[in-house]
């Protein structure tokens, strides 16, 4: 029984560690250290043509954003965004760990961006820029 005990709690705050400190998504080749140990960040490309470049961004702060949030590593670190793109204003920093809101992680993986259900491509994942209704995500609150 003590065993038992013991190893609930130890898997418990091992689960409540993952959880809160995951600010980053292992595997995504969006984030690299070069070798001076800088942090070199890639963004989703903004398409080159189309009503996204052309549309005016809903911004982070503006209330406008009724979706759920797509978590960005950025240069500044891990971002809530109102896109996958991170344009200038649509994102503020984290509140992830201490804020449960609706959420998709934005990765790049094997040369591909898709968007997550949860921090790991493992997760169930769509290829962000696939059509309709192909790339719709599968957000979770977390």
């Amino acid at each position: 029984m003590k065993r038992y005990h013991i190893l609930s709690i130890v898997l418990a705050l091992a689960t409540f560690s993952a959880n809160t400190s995951a600010q980053f998504v292992k595997g995504n080749e969006a984030v690299r250290t070069s070798a001076t140990g800088e942090r070199l960040v890639e963004l989703a490309p903004l398409p080159t043509t189309g009503s996204i470049r052309k549309s005016k961004p809903c911004l982070a702060q503006a209330g406008c954003y009724a979706g759920p949030w797509h978590m960005v590593d950025t240069r500044d670190g891990l971002q809530e965004c109102t896109e996958v793109y991170a344009r200038e204003g649509t994102c503020r920093p984290s509140s992830y760990g201490t804020t449960k809101l609706s959420r998709i992680w934005v990765v790049k993986v094997s040369g591909q961006w898709l968007q997550c259900q949860y921090p790991d491509p493992g997760s169930k994942c769509v290829k962000a820029f696939a059509p309709p209704p192909t790339n719709l995500p599968y957000p979770a609150v977390q």
